[in-house]
C-alpha cells in the first residue's frame, strides 16, 4: 500500500503544500505524476516549466471549475473524471512514479461522484514505496482512516 499523506480544510494552501511535496521529492531525484479533479483549465505554462520531472494530468474537458457546471454538464464530465481516477490506479498498480498527487481528489468523494471506499481502494493499490498526496476540502471518516498523515489547513485571518 502506498503511504498516503492527505491535506484537507478550508484554508488557501492544499494544493501549494502538495506541489511543494511534489519539488521537493523530484529535487531527491523522485519521479512526481499530478492528477487535477475538479478545479478547471491547469496553468499550462507553469506545468511545462516543471516538465519532464513533474508530469501532470487533467482528464476534464470543461474550462471551468467543476461547481459552475450545470447538472448536464457534470453528468458529461463524470465518465472524464472516472477515466482520471482508473489512470490513477494504473499508475499506483504499475509503480510508474514515486510520488502521485491526486488534487482535489477529496471533493469527487462530496460530489457524489465517486465513494468513500472507492477511493479508499484506490489509495490501497500502490507499492509501498509510492507516495500517494490527497488534497480536497473535506475530509471522511473513513479516507481519514485510511491514511497515514493528515494535515489539515485552515485559514486563521
Amino acid at each position: 500500500m502506498a503511504k498516503v499523506q492527505v491535506y484537507y480544510g478550508t484554508g488557501a494552501g492544499k494544493t501549494s503544500a502538495a506541489l511543494g511535496n511534489a519539488i521537493k521529492a523530484v529535487s531527491n531525484g523522485a519521479s512526481v505524476i499530478i492528477i487535477q479533479f475538479l478545479k478547471g483549465m491547469l496553468d499550462e505554462d507553469m506545468i511545462k516549466r516543471l516538465e519532464p520531472e513533474i508530469r501532470a494530468f487533467r482528464f476534464e474537458r470543461a474550462s471551468s471549475c467543476f461547481c459552475d457546471l450545470t447538472e448536464e454538464e457534470k453528468a458529461e464530465e463524470k465518465q472524464n473524471i472516472l477515466n482520471g481516477l482508473n489512470f490513477a490506479k494504473k499508475v499506483l498498480t504499475t509503480g510508474e512514479c514515486d510520488v502521485l498527487v491526486l488534487d482535489e481528489v477529496l471533493g469527487l468523494v462530496d460530489e457524489g461522484l465517486i465513494s468513500e471506499a472507492e477511493l479508499i481502494e484506490i489509495m490501497k493499490c500502490g507499492f509501498p514505496s509510492t507516495q500517494l498526496i490527497a488534497t480536497g476540502t473535506r475530509l471522511s471518516p473513513g479516507i481519514r482512516e485510511a491514511a497515514d498523515q493528515v494535515l489539515q489547513i485552515v485559514a486563521e485571518k
